[in-house]
């Protein structure tokens, strides 16, 4: 039976790098975005080297999950090992970005973790994100070390390297990215100023509670 592509998950892709280089959350080709469609099992992932505003619907490639290319022309991101490893290892993740954004970056080169500072952090990102162990760029040691520090969370930082950040879909996501680098950029600026409060596990567990089963339901 034939795999069906889907357009639309590819328009995803595209308009996602985009939108991360209009926020400035990375530059150039750096970074890499991926969808994962749970009707077929199929990934979708940007391709190697690319500029996210040169690229197009027929530059996206598909794959599955084990990495055989099922449509494209491209040569896939060199990240995709470490996609899939996410996606096998997480059955609720359906969207992945790594990007390399300022501020997380600074805590990334530091191999510093982020605690949970910030109410809308611990509610949408987890308690902390961790900073995996370095391995280099699109090895199968680093796919190992990013799952390992990403653990059940929804981020994780890669040493000397960026950040990575998940969602059940593309929309939350980036919501994870925007959320990161924002409270990424508050801690450094809270340590210039004096010691940085962090929130009390029970009350962490209390606002995750409120957000998953109370927050916006009516």
């Amino acid at each position: 039976m034939e795999l069906k592509i889907s357009e639309d998950f590819k328009k995803l892709i595209v308009d996602t790098g985009r939108e991360l280089y209009k926020q400035s959350l990375t530059i150039g080709t750096w970074g890499n975005i991926s969808l994962l469609d749970p009707e077929t099992d199929l990934v979708y992932i940007k391709p190697s080297g690319m500029d996210y505003n040169e690229i197009n619907l027929d530059d996206i490639i598909v794959v599955d999950k084990k990495g055989k290319i099922i449509e494209g022309f491209r040569k896939p991101s060199i990240e995709m090992p470490m996609h899939l490893s996410i996606y096998d290892a997480r059955k609720d993740v359906g969207a992945i970005v790594h990007y390399h954004p300022i501020y997380s970056s600074v805590l990334a080169v530091t191999g510093l973790s982020l605690p949970g500072i910030c109410e809308d952090f611990v509610q949408i990102v987890g308690e902390k994100v961790l900073c995996a162990k370095y391995a280099l760029p699109g090895s199968d040691e680093l796919a190992e070390n990013a799952v390992a520090s990403l653990g059940n969370r929804k981020a994780v930082f890669l040493l000397n390297h960026g950040a990575l950040c998940v969602g059940k879909d593309m929309k939350e996501a980036m919501k994870v990215c925007y959320v990161v680098e924002k409270t990424a950029h508050i801690y450094i600026l809270s340590k210039n100023v004096g010691k940085c409060r962090i929130i009390p596990e029970e009350d962490i567990k209390i606002m995750q509670d409120f957000a998953k089963n109370s927050y916006g339901k009516q």
